[in-house]
């Protein structure tokens, strides 16, 4: 009678500290008014083709309807986290229970009670801490978001705002940085995989732990075939028709030297950043990732060179590849952008192309021989003289001595004046070497420069930004101006671009030949500092650059050898799938293009009744 009695007190106690722990947990609930979470605004960048290749910030997807969700995705969510979900009140205490029989029976944690509601409270109200108050507030919350909200919300509400690893939250922006995708268009394998990073985004992460996202998602979907979500067959098909991990998955690391380039530029655009941006860029990264492939490799062959970089361009002047140097984990210095070094006769293009506009023809003889400037004497490669040569052979042969005297001949004030109407901004030194590239420039203007010739004469401006907007999709930003129009006439387009061909076809850039039309020149500075080799073809430009951060000389690497080697193994590989195509000749444009063979189109259908000599002199008539 005793001990009943002591039972009953004891009773009474635990309901009356319970109470009044129940009573204090609900005086002290955090705010749940609002389930607007506080953060830093975020910023994703896309390639030209919308695959995310970097984000800033924490990144939350735009918020997706239960019926909009794949219903394997529920299942293979429903099957990891909660396969009672539908079934209890926001506590499973069936699932309590065997958890801690479980827990116990291995001696340490292997199994976990929390239903998928008890996570949405602890991740919309609660903080991390482990504590029997905070256990409480999120029993008792999780029974107040099952009277607020249906199964559907909540599970939706879930879903959108989870971590799912990569700095993203919510299945929609996981579904886009995973697999590029909207989350309505997953497949079978791709809802197992996001359904897998529940359990621990990091460990889990597709691009991080491949195999360990593969064997996760491998049981994620034998859970399902097990609960009848699925069958057996579905599971086979889904493992064995899994293509999603290609090579061009994760961007590659050089990546950030782009990203950093243009960080600064989205705040010059659209001021200060208050709310999530998406910001679309020009660069392709399946290219950048052969060129890093091709850098990489090249760059291994020649030892004495600590440093490489490369720049691709499209036609209009977007970056569409961008390497800084060898390794930005080691460096982070923008080799493209921060460095200027000495272009050596790469520089030679504006003295030939300011030649050609006051008069020069390529079949000019000039005399290869030595020439003094007020005690300065230019020297040869290999100091070695041809006497009498063709401007054209002078150029693709890159004879300093020839540059120098058509330098001289024309006036330095024209060429510099045609470096910077081809876009050099960097200061160019008005002496006699001028003409061999003594001044300092940068990679990108550089290259930017040849864009010109590949544009057909038409002036680029350089650029990384194809728009911006927020995501609500609301424009902030998106880019118009093309560029200042043509600079160049035709027939010195069609001129210089054939002497750059000769270039490497027979002169020193035969090892950047790629088995397609291309022009190109290279460069190589004083002591062999700095080698360089840019070019073009009908679809797009690269520069490229060897050299020693410390300015050192590198042994036996000039701009046809290194440089012309990467340059052509990247050509090669970018143009893989594309048909070759002969270079741009100077034609104005093309809406002129258009109109010429409308034109002849109108006249030959007026000429119908008119034998063909009639018609070909009627054409003739009309255009010459």
């Amino acid at each position: 009678m005793k001990a009943l009695r002591w039972l009953l007190v004891i009773f009474i106690w635990l309901v009356l500290i319970s109470s009044m722990a129940v009573t204090w947990s609900l005086l002290n609930l955090p705010e749940t008014e609002s389930i607007q979470i506080s953060r830093q605004p975020s910023i994703t960048f896309l390639d030209k083709d919308g695959r995310i290749i970097a984000s800033y910030g924490d990144i939350y997807g735009k918020s997706i309807k239960y019926n909009k969700l794949p219903e394997n995705l529920i299942n293979a969510v429903i099957v990891t986290e909660d396969k009672r979900f539908f079934n209890h009140y926001g506590v499973d205490f069936k699932g309590v229970l065997r958890a801690i029989y479980v827990n116990l029976k291995e001696g340490r944690i292997v199994q976990g009670g929390s239903t998928i509601t008890q996570q949405l409270a602890k991740n919309l109200f609660l903080t991390p801490e482990r504590s029997f108050t905070r256990k409480l507030h999120e029993l008792i919350l999780s029974l107040w978001l099952e009277l607020r909200f249906t199964k559907k919300q909540i599970l939706s509400i879930y879903l959108n705002r989870v971590y799912l690893g990569s700095g993203t939250y919510g299945v929609q922006a996981a579904s886009e940085k995973y697999f590029n995708k909207k989350v309505e268009d997953l497949n079978l394998y791709e809802c197992a995989v996001i359904a897998s990073l529940l359990k621990a985004p990091s460990r889990y992460n597709p691009i991080a732990n491949k195999n360990l996202s593969k064997e996760r998602a491998s049981l994620v979907l034998e859970n399902m075939a097990k609960n009848k979500m699925i069958s057996k067959k579905n599971v086979k098909l889904a493992k064995s028709n899994n293509q999603k991990y290609s090579k061009f998955t994760t961007p590659p690391k050089s990546t950030r030297y782009f990203i950093d380039w243009l960080l600064p530029r989205v705040k010059s655009y659209v001021g200060e950043i208050n709310e999530d941006l998406i910001v679309r860029t020009t660069l392709d990264v399946k290219l950048q990732k052969l060129a890093e492939d091709s850098l990489n490799r090249i760059t291994m062959k020649y030892p004495s060179a600590d440093q490489s970089a490369l720049v691709g361009l499209n036609l209009d002047g977007g970056v569409i590849s961008m390497i800084g140097g060898r390794d930005y984990g080691d460096s982070q210095f923008n080799r493209v952008t921060q460095a200027k070094r000495q272009p050596g006769s790469a520089f030679k293009l504006f003295v030939y192309l300011a030649g050609l506009e006051n008069g020069l023809d390529p079949q000019d003889l000039i005399l290869d021989s030595k020439i003094n400037i007020n005690g300065w004497s230019p020297k040869n490669y290999k100091d070695k003289y041809l006497g009498e040569v063709s401007v054209k052979d002078a150029f693709s042969k890159s004879i300093n001595t020839v540059a120098v005297k058509i330098s001289e001949e024309i006036g330095r004030e024209k060429v510099i004046k045609m470096a910077k109407l081809m876009g050099i901004t960097s200061p160019i030194l008005n002496s006699p070497s001028l003409a061999l590239g003594t001044s300092e420039v940068n990679l990108l203007e550089l290259t930017a420069a040849y864009d010109v010739l590949a544009n057909n004469g038409n002036g680029v401006f350089v650029h990384g930004i194809r728009s911006i907007e927020n995501t609500e999709g609301k424009n902030l930003f998106t880019r118009k101006i093309q560029g200042p129009g043509r600079i160049l006439n035709s027939n010195v387009v069609r001129t210089m671009t054939e002497m750059m061909e000769e270039t490497i076809i027979s002169g020193t850039g035969k090892q950047a030949k790629i088995n397609r039309p291309a022009a190109g020149k290279t460069g190589t500075s004083q002591s062999l500092r700095d080698a360089w080799f840019v070019g073009f073809t009908s679809n797009i430009v690269v520069g490229v650059w060897f050299g020693n951060d410390d300015d050192s000389p590198m042994k036996e690497i000039t701009g046809g050898t290194a440089p012309a080697v990467l340059w052509g193994e990247f050509m090669k590989r970018a143009h893989k799938n594309i048909q070759p195509q002969a270079l741009n000749y100077g034609i104005e444009n093309s809406d002129s293009l258009i109109e010429t063979r409308n034109k002849i189109k109108k006249i030959i259908e007026k000429s119908k009744s008119k034998t063909k000599k009639n018609v070909f002199e009627t054409i003739l008539e009309n255009f010459f």
